[in-house]
């Protein structure tokens, strides 16, 4: 695994790239920290370790990665879990899940799993995506009306009531003001400074003009200097929690890189390697969990702000940790009156666009199980968790594409007993059909035969009676699973004990050996195997060996 090399050509987009997006990226780092409630500095550190080592062992040139909305959201379901469970080694147990989801995407990319991965259907994507921007923007209320932030969707809602009447007036007009700001800051003012890092100033700026008695929550303390080193710790009460919760975090990481890897290719004309972008992305969070930072994922804001600004290599990903460890080493103090009403207000746009508004417009004029699964997946993530939404929405999907495949590949399945007129017989073939006085059927397969439509090939062919010979014609039959084999032996047995004759045409290599490998057929005479229709025909009135 080797580092990227310096390209001196690009070298001077990728640090103005790099400088940019971590500007871009500070704002977001810690308010990313203080909602997962591992406070301000884990964001920070997970920034710069995500950001550092995706950057350089990753295979998407120009992504920038680092905490991001989807993660945060499920990391702070996690470290509220554990910390929940045990007050004193809570923290070190969330920490030991993001090192081992960053193994967790290492073995994925080592498995060559990232072809794989975003194969997610586009309405899952769209509701846990909507999904978690509501919930960002939910558990955020709290902290635009002066309260603490809420752990999940419902407490949020059964909380609002009374957030509101007891709001607090200043931490209300911050946190207005900064989403105001973020809505209404010109794009081309952006290039110069981003509107996240405008409201973190303006917004400190008004909270520490505030007189004593109208003093809005901060921060706090910010550890300055460089990371300890924790070891994982491990509980083994909780060992099957702490897999399950690595996995849907690597899963979600994953999804959430590899989707950005995409918009990036788009951007730069360029082709990203899924593997190593998953391995890139593992060591990341490895790393980012042993100096206690917040695991993360290709950032897509943060990748688009830096290929506009001239980033083009992984230079410009490794620059932008580097910057936001030069902040951890220097502005430790500075953030610490960073009023959280900023951050919330931060957060409230985050959430508001990741939601995916595209859908929702047209979402009453989708096909009805395009809206249902949408939907669905909607309400699991809000009330349940994301990686149940996540199973329950592909398993889902994928019945109803397999119903749908099964339908049309029945669709294209024929049987011919000689009076039909179709085009696809042969004058000769419906003579021949038609001499057999009904005795003979001729069964078209065609395609691949998928297992959720092997059960009708036998079904379709029970409608037909009194007849003595059967061909089944698999020329059209590129391959067959081992569902479809089994069918084929039973309609050989069946056909075998009613005393009719079975031919086969046009054996393709690939369905030949699954038809060998699982004793299949053996049970065909080779004197039934034909190469083409016609010479199975020629013999309909040749007694069977």
């Amino acid at each position: 695994m080797a580092l990227p090399e310096l390209d001196a050509r690009s070298l001077k987009g990728d640090l103005y790239g790099g400088i940019t997006a971590a500007v871009v990226a500070l704002p977001l780092a810690l308010a990313f920290g203080v909602s997962s409630g591992a406070g301000a500095i884990a964001g920070l550190y997970g920034a710069i370790f995500v950001g550092l080592f995706a950057a350089l062992f990753g295979g998407t040139p120009s992504q920038v990665s680092g905490p991001t909305g989807p993660m945060t959201v499920v990391m702070a379901a996690v470290y509220t879990q554990y910390v929940a469970l045990d007050p004193v080694t809570g923290p070190a147990i969330a920490f030991t899940v993001v090192m081992l989801s960053g193994l967790f995407q290492i073995l994925f990319g080592a498995l060559r799993l990232g072809q794989y991965i975003t194969q997610v259907p586009f309405p899952v994507i769209s509701g846990f995506m909507t999904g978690i921007g509501i919930i960002i923007i939910c558990i955020e209320l709290g902290p635009v009306f002066g309260h603490d932030s809420a752990k999940s969707v419902a407490t949020a809602l059964s909380q609002l009531p009374n957030q509101i009447q007891n709001l607090h007036l200043p931490a209300l007009l911050i946190a207005a003001g900064t989403l105001l700001l973020n809505i209404l800051w010109p794009k081309s003012w952006g290039r110069i400074i981003p509107a996240p890092l405008m409201a973190l100033l303006l917004g400190t700026l008004a909270a520490l003009s505030l007189p004593p008695a109208l003093a809005v929550d901060t921060i706090g303390e910010i550890p300055s200097g460089l990371p300890e080193w924790h070891l994982p710790v491990f509980s083994p009460e909780l060992i099957g929690e702490m897999l399950i919760s690595a996995v849907m975090l690597a899963a979600l990481g994953s999804i959430d890189s590899l989707l950005t890897s995409l918009v990036a290719d788009n951007m730069t004309r360029t082709q990203h390697k899924s593997d190593k972008e998953l391995i890139g992305q593992g060591l990341g969070n490895l790393i980012a969990g042993f100096f206690g930072g917040l695991p993360g994922a290709g950032a897509t804001m943060r990748t688009v702000v830096n290929i506009r600004a001239g980033g083009s290599t992984p230079v410009s990903g490794a620059v932008h940790a580097l910057v936001l460890l030069i902040a951890v080493l220097g502005a430790g103090s500075a953030a610490e009156h960073i009023p959280l009403a900023v951050l919330a207000g931060i957060l409230l746009k985050v959430g508001w666009d990741i939601i995916d508004w595209s859908f929702l417009k047209r979402i009453h004029t989708a096909p009805p199980f395009v809206s249902f699964l949408m939907l669905l997946v909607l309400g699991l993530t809000l009330f349940v968790d994301l990686i149940t939404a996540v199973g329950v929405g592909v398993f889902i999907a994928n019945v109803y594409t397999v119903k749908r495949l099964s339908e049309i590949q029945l669709e294209n399945l024929k049987i011919y007993q000689g009076h039909e007129s179709e085009q696809e017989l042969s004058d000769e073939e419906r003579r021949l059909l038609a001499g057999s006085g009904g005795k003979t059927l001729l069964y078209v397969l065609r395609g691949p035969i998928s297992f959720a439509a092997a059960k009708g090939v036998s079904q379709k062919l029970m409608a037909y009676q009194n007849y003595e010979h059967l061909i089944l014609d698999m020329s059209e039959v590129p391959f067959i699973g081992s569902s479809t084999a089994m069918v084929i032996e039973e309609l050989l047995a069946q056909s075998q004990a009613a005393g009719c004759r079975v031919s086969v045409v046009g054996l393709q290599n690939p369905v030949a050996y699954t038809l060998q490998k699982l004793k299949v057929l053996h049970q065909i005479p080779e004197v039934e195997r034909f190469e083409t229709r016609k010479n199975a025909m020629d013999n309909l009135r040749q007694p069977t060996n």
